[in-house]
Parts: C-alpha cells; structure tokens; sequence
C-alpha cells in the first residue's frame, strides 16, 4: 500500500504541481476508512528510531556547513528562543481551554519543532540561504523541544521536580552530550572507513552510522536528534577526503532511495494517524477537539510570524555592525520563512510517547486531546505548504544565482591547476608525448568552454565535443541492443549480459552528466 501510495501520489502531484506530502497525508487519511486498516497506528519508536536517524542523516550531510556558520546566531535563537516561545504560547492557550499545566506544556513542546524532511521538500523553491537557515533550524530545534517535553512529562507524571539547577543541567546534558556523541560516533566512522576498501562494506558502515549517534546519545541520556546531526555535519567535512568514488556513488543512489521511501512513507502514516486519533478522543467531542486545532495551530502560525516581524528589528538596534548590515534581508524574505514552519515526525513521535498512565496508576490527563491536536496541527501546517508557492512567487524574491557562480570557479580553478600540473604528472607516469598533448587540448577547450558557454555556440572545439558525445551515445546504444540480440539467440548468457550491460551504463551515464552539466 505505501509503494503504490508512493507511487501514484509523487506522478499525480508533479503534474498537478503541489507537493507530493500534502497528497500523501490526503492518501492517509482516505486509507484509515478502509476497515482492515484501521488497527494500523504508528509506533514513537518507529518514527524516533527507524525514521528520524535516517532521514536527518542525510538532511545534515547535504547541509552547507559554511552558511551555517554564517547565520549562526539566527538558527540558535530559532531553535532556542523560538521553540521555547511556542511551546509557552500553546501551553498557555491550551490552559485557558481547559487543559492542566503539564499536558499543556506536552503540547506545546510536541507543536514547537519544525519538521526538518518536509523542508527538503520545498528546498527547490526557495533561496539557498533560506533553505539552509530552515534545514538547521529544524536539525536542531528538535533538542530544545524534547528537554521541554521530557521535563514536562516527568513532571505530570511524577518523576521530577520544576527547578532552575534541574532544567540547566538538562539542557547542557540534551547538547553538550548529543553533540559528543556525534563527534565519537563520526570518529568511529571514520576509522573504519580507513580500514576498508570495499564499497558495500564502506556504505555498510554509512547506514549502521546515524542509529549508532542515536542509540549511544540515548544511552547517555542527551539529545540523540543532535547527535545525529553533529555526526553528520563532521562527516560532510571529512568525507570529500576520505570517500571513494565508487562508494559515493553507491552511497549517493541508495540514501537517495531510501530517504525518498522512507520520508513518503512517514507522510501516509501520519495521514493514518489522523484517523486513529479522532476515534481515540475521549477527554471532549470532536466538535471542540477541532477548534482547539484551529486555535492552536493559529498559535503556532502566529507566533512564528511574530518572530519574523520583530526580532530582526530588535538585532538591528543593538548590533549595527556593517557585516550585520550587509546580512539584512526585507520583509518579503521573512515572510516565506514565516509560511515555511512546518510540523512532522517529530512533534507526533512526541504526542505518541505521552505515557499512558501516570505514576499512581490513573490514566495520564488529556492523551487524547494532545494526540488529536497535534495531529491536527501537523495537518494545518502541512497543508499550508499549498500555499507556500504562491507566497514564493509573491515574494518576487531576486534569483539566487551564488550556487552556480561557485560551482564555476571550481569547475575553472580545478581544470586550471589540473592543466598547470599536467607536466609533472606525465613525466611521473612515462605519458607519451601525444597522449599528453590530446589531454591538454582537451583540457584547454573544457577551460574555454567554461570562461565563456554563451560566446562559444559556434566554437569548432565545442561542436567537436558535442559531437563526440551524441556518436558515442549512439554507438552505445548499438552495442547494448547488439549484446541483448547476442543473449536472446544463447550465444552469451545472462550473466556476461550483466557485466556488459554495467559497463555500458557507467559510460552513458558519464555522457549523458556532461551533457547536462555543461
């Protein structure tokens, strides 16, 4: 069911241009009527232990750690400042409706994270800047959420005691751990990376990586969503040197893959979810359960809004450095960043682990309601990604063309010193003389060709290599029907059909890249 939900949900939403989750989670919902599924629900461990540690995984090792840098002080103060406002927003509306203190604070802290796999979602629409100031935020605003659930928690059932020692040192054990952790594990990756040259056991090591950071930050009691993270910023920075190409092209389809089933397959469930949590209600009716879902959710929507509207004007008075000046963004900037604050996994892992009873035995007040809203919340949120598009288009934000500007100074700078050290090279291999000068020509149309693309259409050299690449892809394509005639009349097996076929793909593959790169 959620490979043909998959499936037919990313076809239908490309062409009816939305994003995929909202028919996904549409998908969910419809499938809860049918009856057999209705026993289905969605266990906290799954989405804590087999979902997140993934999916965040590969959110942080395609994460620019440079332009975290940058807008350092702004992702801390979103993950912090910001979650720690929301989840006392809620708490304090779902109060005035009738909830107690404790499930309150739970709800708020269960609605406070931003969900970091729906933002990858609409990275293509939006600013680099922007995505990765959103990817961060929610990489990391999951730890101040979860201290705030888990003291809350402990507190209504019974296990602990509200004190300013108490809450700092939770917090400092939530970071300071998580973040060690991930840097122990990202170590541990890297030294068994050194040892081994096989690419299936080198990505055995990429996939065991993220449960290792959770589980051994869970086992110190810190954040294991951190710990993820950390792991994997460290191993962005150190894997460009250390990984080989044929593991990361390996790596590159199957985390691919993987993450795009896995983050599908979340939204269905969640859709699922929705259905369960209205037939568990009980604490009130369906009727109210809903308003409280609307208030809530404007609470969350408006808070954040609210942020954008005024702690930007607030940092420009009391930091008026010029480099702060320069990093200024308007008001149309902050109003996508304001509709980009969706909920997901992790506010329904949380709303899923509220205990069912408390210590004395008496079921935990207001489950049902904290589950319903939550749901409900994440919904809203993810709904408003319809209209998010139209926001961007709105915005008229200025084109954000830096990517392709850098991706050029590498591309130029790396064939310059590869160009200027072909000498040397070739006198350190005995290359003979004319297989030196074919790799310098070719070599000085690829620089010429990226100097200037536009000025070139009727360049000899460049109609020379764009020829070349359409014969080979031809003569490619006779050689793979040749190989297939030859083991449909028994005269090879399938077996060297395979490896023939593998060789072909990696050099079409090749050609067709160059193609779209250049």
């Amino acid at each position: 069911m959620l490979g043909v939900a998959l499936l037919g949900c990313t076809v239908a939403a490309r062409r009816l241009r939305i994003a995929p989750p909202v028919l996904l989670l549409v998908f969910g919902i419809l499938a809860g009527f049918v009856p057999a599924l209705r026993g289905v629900s969605l266990p906290p461990e799954a989405v804590l232990l087999l979902f997140l540690p993934a999916l965040l995984y590969w959110e942080s090792l395609n994460t620019s750690l440079r332009e975290i840098r940058s807008n350092l002080r702004v992702i801390v103060l979103l993950s912090t400042l910001l979650v720690t406002g929301t989840a006392a927003a809620v708490a304090a509306v779902a109060h005035a409706m009738g909830l107690g203190w404790g499930p309150a604070w739970i709800l708020g802290a269960a609605v406070a994270p931003t969900d970091a796999t729906a933002v990858g979602v609409i990275a293509r629409l939006l600013p680099r800047r922007l995505v990765t100031v959103l990817r961060a935020e929610s990489l990391v605003n999951d730890g101040t959420a979860l201290v705030i659930y888990g003291l809350a928690v402990g507190i209504t059932v019974g296990d602990q005691k509200l004190s300013t020692p108490h809450v700092t040192v939770l917090f400092l054990l939530a970071y300071a751990g998580g973040a060690a952790a991930g840097l122990v594990t990202a170590w541990l990756a890297v030294q068994a990376r050194r040892r081994l040259d096989d690419p299936l056991l080198e990505n055995v090591v990429s996939v065991v990586t993220p449960f290792v950071a959770f589980l051994l930050a869970a086992l110190a009691h810190a954040s294991g969503v951190l710990a993820v993270v950390v792991c994997g910023l460290a191993l962005s920075r150190v894997g460009p040197r250390l990984v080989r190409a044929d593991t990361r092209q390996q790596a590159r389809a199957f985390w691919g893959l993987t993450v795009f089933l896995l983050n599908g397959s979340l939204f269905v469930l969640i859709g699922l979810q929705a259905q369960e949590s209205v037939r568990g209600l009980r604490g009130m009716s369906v009727a109210a359960a809903l308003a409280a879902t609307v208030v809530v959710s404007a609470v969350v929507i408006g808070t954040r809004f609210a942020w954008n509207f005024t702690t930007p004007y607030l940092i420009r008075l009391i930091d008026r450095r010029p480099v702060q000046r320069t990093r200024r963004v308007g008001a149309r900037f902050r109003l996508v960043s304001a509709f980009s604050g969706f909920r997901g996994a992790v506010s329904l892992a949380a709303a899923l682990a509220v205990p069912q009873t408390l210590h004395n035995g008496a079921p935990f007040p207001g489950r049902d309601v904290i589950v319903f809203i939550t749901t409900g919340v994440i919904l809203v949120t993810l709904i408003q990604g319809l209209v998010l598009p139209s926001v961007v288009h709105w915005a008229r934000l200025p084109a954000d063309t830096t990517v392709d500007e850098e991706r050029a100074l590498a591309n130029r700078v790396a064939a310059e010193e590869a160009l200027a050290a072909l000498p040397e090279i070739a006198a350190r291999l005995g290359t003979d003389d004319h297989v030196v000068e074919r790799t310098r020509m070719e070599y000085l149309t690829r620089l010429r060709m990226l100097e200037d693309p536009a000025g070139l259409e009727d360049d000899h050299d460049v109609r020379h290599e764009t020829d070349y690449a359409a014969l080979r892809l031809e003569m490619l394509a006779r050689k793979r029907a040749t190989v297939v005639r030859l083991r449909d009349e028994r005269r090879i097996d399938d077996t060297v059909l395979r490896q023939l076929q593998s060789n072909l793909d990696v050099e079409e593959v090749r050609l067709r890249r160059r193609e779209v790169v250049e």
